[in-house]
């Protein structure tokens, strides 16, 4: 059986990768969202093994020591997300192609780690002010919040360069045809 390939979207918050996610999902049945294990509190509406796993403070830390992540980052302060090796090998192994909506330190450890079985994408925001507006206007975090995340934001920014392609979403839907476009031709090499 063909393993797998991987697909990296990686973005500041706000730039618009869950969004892409959910469309490239809709698109390609044959992707497998890779769930993200996290130590945050849960959203509403979030689903507990759909959206992340929700893993206690401690819980998170075992498995660190059990060396269970393909990578992890405390990206914000007491709030760690991480990809579980076991979950993508899986899949891998089984053939099918992994999608992951990851925060950019993450993505960049995982193309690293698969080299050509993974594309990197970066989904760039078109200025700063419309980041900063589309957190403000999501209506999930608080001021501190949304300071913290465009802070860690300009540096991200920075590190776009490393991966394989950079997607500018100043228009959702040519954003979107882009990474179609991108993922179309990745997955059909050989």
């Amino acid at each position: 059986m063909k393993r797998g390939k991987l697909i990296i979207l990686s973005a500041p918050s706000g730039a618009g990768k869950t969004t892409i996610l959910k469309q490239m999902l809709k698109a390609y049945p044959f992707l497998k969202f890779s769930v993200s294990a996290t130590s945050r509190r849960k959203r509403k509406n979030e689903i507990h093994g759909q959206d992340y796993y929700f893993l206690s403070d401690k819980e998170f830390q075992q498995h660190i020591k059990n060396d269970d992540f393909l990578e992890y980052e405390e990206v914000y302060p007491g709030a760690f997300y991480g990809t579980l090796k076991s979950e993508v090998e899986k899949r891998l192994e089984a053939g099918e192609s992994v999608i992951f909506d990851i925060d950019v330190k993450g993505g960049i450890n995982i193309k690293k780690q698969y080299g050509a079985e993974a594309l990197a994408i970066f989904i760039m925001p078109p200025s700063f002010k419309v980041l900063k507006r589309r957190l403000q206007t999501r209506g999930t975090e608080d001021e501190a919040t949304i300071e913290t995340r465009l802070q860690k934001a300009k540096w991200e920014l920075e590190l776009a360069t490393a991966f394989d392609i950079v997607i500018v979403n100043d228009d959702l839907e040519k954003a979107v045809e882009k990474i179609d476009e991108a993922i179309k031709q990745f997955v059909c090499q050989q």
